[in-house]
């Protein structure tokens, strides 16, 4: 799988869990970038993400991710 390919599903994903079809993430989105990104969306995105890749997130890739792109680097890292 490359990162384009993990974009276009993270891209469906934001849109699902946000309800708003014109997201479009990148390297660089924040929280700070969708208004309803609050802490308890944040919970409900991670485990929408985990679903749609197959793989978790461990605690310490929670805390240290930056951007959606840091996301990005270990979707792909655990299933490549």
């Amino acid at each position: 799988m490359g990162r384009d390919e993990v974009f276009v599903r993270l891209n469906e994903v934001f849109q699902d869990v946000f309800d708003d079809d014109s997201i479009v993430v990148t390297d660089a989105t924040t929280a700070d970038d969708i208004e309803e990104w609050d802490s308890l969306e944040h919970i409900n995105l991670l485990a929408a993400v985990e679903q749609e890749f197959g793989m978790k997130f461990n605690m310490g890739q929670v805390v240290s991710m930056k951007n959606v792109g840091e996301m990005a680097d270990i979707i792909l890292s655990q299933v490549g």
